[in-house]
């Protein structure tokens, strides 16, 4: 006798299968929905408004691809795009730094846990705090001259920090240096004490040095955390905004950088269309280094990966080899 087709779905939904899937799906669903509302519609809106000239209300006029042109056309937008070469270079120096800490860090150095906390904690600020700190921090006169005059340098050789237009983007770098290199440094330390002390004790044991270590066994180990924490530094070194915003007021002085410009265009000068197409061009630009730095990694690491495909062949053998063995006796 046939089943009818309600029956076998009801007796699909009261089996266990059938009520995993519906736990599933309904726990899919909300997370879902929120993702689509509030990221994927957004983004579809904004991929429109940017074929448009328009104004937040009013009439809107498809002009097709002209405003992304005119973000290359601008020079405004132009020159806030390339400021965005002072905080990439910015990032990679953090990084750097944050890995050579991390390398010191990860051994077992006097102190080194209040060196960790003290290193972390300008992540903990706020950005806006961060702005504010040293908007005075490099005020003429205030805090970094003073400490700079300790050491011996007269007041007026030293250049005005924010205000000189061949320092003051480097000086706004710093700000981003000093915030977020001690997350980087922390992360780095996690994974590095992840790595197997047997390796660095073989390791010793042949003849290596504390350099050879980290280029050969600690740093292909942690190449993951490299990457990600690399591909997250150029990202937000091409969205840096709150440092040129707080501390010159709105980039001031030639520091605005690309999203300081949009926020500007958008909102002050209420160009909708062509502010949505920035936002477009630094997505692809945001993809287009990502898929860069993937590449790079994997040919930095080519290596690395060839000696780990080896290991695990020759475990493959030596395990064949013990098997074989064990069936003779």
């Amino acid at each position: 006798m046939r089943l009818s087709a309600p029956f076998k779905l009801s007796k699909w939904i009261k089996s266990r299968k059938g009520q995993q899937a519906i736990i599933i799906v309904l726990f899919m669903t909300i997370p879902l929905a929120l993702l689509l509302t509030f990221t994927y519609f957004p983004f579809a809106e904004m991929f429109k408004f940017s074929f448009y000239k328009m104004k937040y209300v009013g009439e809107r006029e498809f002009i097709g691809l002209k405003n992304y042109i005119d973000v290359f056309k601008r020079d405004d937008c132009f020159q806030a795009l390339r400021l965005s070469l002072y905080y990439m270079c910015g990032a990679v120096f953090q990084l750097a730094l944050a890995l050579y800490l991390a390398a010191i860090l990860s051994f077992k150095v006097k102190g080194g846990n209040f060196f960790k906390g003290c290193m972390f904690f300008p992540y903990l600020i706020n950005g806006i705090a961060i702005g504010f700190i040293f908007k005075f921090f490099y005020t003429r006169g205030f805090v970094f001259d003073t400490v700079l005059q300790w050491l011996g340098f007269e007041l007026e050789n030293l250049p005005y920090w924010l205000k000189d237009t061949s320092i003051n983007n480097i000086s706004l770098v710093g700000t981003s240096v000093w915030k977020y290199f001690g997350n980087n440094m922390v992360l780095f330390i996690g994974a590095m004490m992840s790595v197997d002390n047997e390796l660095y004790e073989a390791a010793m044991l042949d003849g290596a040095n504390k350099w050879q270590q980290f280029r050969y066994i600690m740093l292909p180990s942690i190449k993951t955390i490299v990457m990600l924490n690399l591909i997250m530094s150029i990202t937000g070194s091409l969205s840096a905004f709150e440092p040129p915003f707080v501390i010159m007021s709105g980039g001031a002085n030639g520091t605005a950088t690309y999203f300081v410009k949009m926020h500007e265009i958008a909102h002050t000068s209420q160009k909708v269309g062509l502010a949505s197409a920035m936002a477009i061009v630094l997505l692809l630009i945001i993809f287009a280094a990502t898929i860069l730095q993937k590449l790079f990694f994997k040919y930095v690491f080519r290596d690395a990966e060839d000696d780990d495909v080896n290991a695990a062949k020759r475990r493959e053998k030596r395990m064949a080899r013990e098997k074989a063995k064990a069936r003779r006796r």
